[in-house]
């Protein structure tokens, strides 16, 4: 279904609008939670719930989106999505209670979930084989600038008006995106006699669930000295055997295996997995990391963090030129070694350091995230049977958001884990007869002798705890990249030069 050039064009700008706004909303909310948190009356742990609600909900609902476009044609799902992720959008922004705000962020999800895996299956029917790579680094633009710049855009709007705009800003991006989309993107064919695996569906959906219910309620409950994390563990655990043994077993399941059976996509789902993962868990350290430890105004946050969206977009631009120069390994190693580099250095950070360090450390591992995803967006369907394409574009996207939501979960479960840890060995050494005390400006403010110095002594202690529980997370995602490096190598030689020739302008 290749297009004339200008409604071609005009179809890259509606998909990738869609795209950008789906990606936009798993990190907007991120600068915005303090005030949320204070306006709904939440917990530190209540208020990530906003975060994950919504990526847990895109995770599960991606991957019958291959389903449903041959259920009901893929235009259709595509503008019902767009439009219903707008709703969601506007019922988030009039939120009163954390239920109400969780419960509409799934709902956003729900919508959301489709709108990436069929923005890229669009281009990539649209686009004559030859230029696929440009519409891929379109695409990577919506679907990778979208959680970089969400920070910023959060941040300016939170500063100016309110945390509900950064909801609001969806309405005219979304009423866009629909409007093109009923007017230049042409119905596929599809067919009443489409069957989806429900079985396997909800054995995916419990798993997925049930492992992020874990992961987020844990640290809160004492982990398996809970037995509600016990039977979540349970279910975790029944879901996934369910939905593997019938991927092998069903005769048409949920997913087909022969997805799996082709080395570049399934060591681009990999990858996916961990860039998801380190991307989307960096991106929520460093928003309380920079509003709480480094007392920066919301506004300030956004603004240091908006290279990582520059680097980001550079790579994405010039992405199909560099891979035909250098192939697609060389570049995702690229990209994995700037990463390395990125997060080696965060492990280093302390409050102190300038904002020209974060903003170029960001623009360094903005330019990495792009010099994996670029690639691995063409080489993922280089070798893949084309009746698969929409089927492994949702697996794409799935493996992402599963990354996502299992790296925000971990980091914010380690860093409340070590926080406290830390606070109890510094506190262990904080005693009136610690010399360091007994004298000067620390006897004077840190007496912990007295209330109010004790009071100050202890703050100083969670501060310092907090830095240092932080630093492990970012050392967590440095060992997670590295260890994810060599997947390269499994991605095919020929592919690799399919791949060249997609990406080629």
């Amino acid at each position: 279904m290749i297009e004339a050039a200008p409604r071609r064009a005009l179809i890259t700008a509606c998909t990738m609008l869609a795209a950008f706004m789906q990606t936009l909303d798993s990190t907007i909310a991120n600068v915005a939670l303090p005030y949320m948190q204070g306006s709904l009356a939440a917990s530190q742990e209540e208020i990530s719930w906003v975060l994950t609600s919504y990526i847990v909900a895109a995770a599960i609902m991606t991957a019958p989106t291959g389903y449903l476009a041959g259920r009901f044609g893929r235009t259709r799902v595509f503008v019902v999505s767009t439009l219903g992720f707008t709703i969601a959008s506007v019922l988030c922004g009039l939120s009163d209670s954390l239920g109400q705000i969780i419960v509409f962020r799934i709902l956003q999800g729900v919508f959301g979930a489709a709108l990436v895996p069929l923005s890229q299956s669009a281009l990539l029917d649209v686009w004559p084989e030859e230029k696929r790579g440009f519409a891929m680094g379109i695409w990577i633009m919506g679907a990778l600038i979208g959680p970089i710049l969400g920070p910023t855009l959060g941040g300016w709007l939170t500063e100016n008006y309110n945390w509900r705009w950064v909801f609001y800003i969806n309405i005219p991006f979304g009423i866009l995106a629909t409007l093109g989309l009923l007017a230049f993107l042409k119905e596929t064919p599809h067919s009443k006699t489409v069957r989806l695996d429900w079985t396997g569906f909800a054995a995916l959906s419990l798993g997925v669930g049930a492992l992020q219910t874990l992961l987020d309620r844990g640290e809160t409950l004492d982990w398996f000295g809970s037995r509600e994390i016990q039977i979540e563990a349970l279910l975790a655990g029944i879901g996934f055997y369910i939905f593997l043994t019938q991927s092998v077993l069903a005769p048409k399941p949920f997913l087909s295996p022969r997805l799996f059976k082709d080395a570049n996509f399934t060591s681009a789902i990999l990858m996916m997995f961990v860039l998801g993962g380190m991307l989307y868990a960096t991106m929520a350290l460093l928003a309380p990391y920079l509003q709480v430890l480094m007392n920066y105004p919301v506004q300030t946050a956004g603004i240091v963090m908006a290279p990582r969206g520059a680097g980001a977009m550079i790579t994405a631009l010039i992405g199909g030129r560099l891979m035909n120069k250098v192939g697609a390994r060389w570049l995702v190693t690229i990209g994995f070694l700037a990463c390395t580099y990125s997060l080696y250095v965060m492990t280093t950070w302390t409050p102190d350091i300038s904002e020209w360090s974060i903003a170029s450390t960001g623009f360094i591992q903005g330019l990495g995230t792009s010099c994996i995803s670029v690639p691995l967006a063409s080489v993922a369907f280089a070798t893949l049977a084309p009746e698969l394409r929409s089927e492994g574009t949702g697996v794409f996207s799935l493996m992402r958001n599963i990354g996502s939501s299992i790296g925000i979960s971990v980091t914010a479960a380690l860093l409340d884990s070590n926080t406290q840890i830390n606070h109890a060995i510094i506190n262990g050494a904080v005693t009136p007869f610690n010399r360091a005390l007994q004298s000067g400006a620390p006897l004077t403010f840190w007496n912990p002798g007295t209330a109010q110095g004790a009071a100050l002594l202890n703050a100083v202690v969670t501060r310092q705890s907090s830095i240092i529980a932080y630093a492990d997370d970012f050392k967590l995602l440095l060992i997670l990249t590295v260890i994810a490096t060599p997947l390269v190598l499994l991605i095919r030689t020929g592919g690799e030069k399919v791949a060249h020739t997609a990406l080629a302008e």
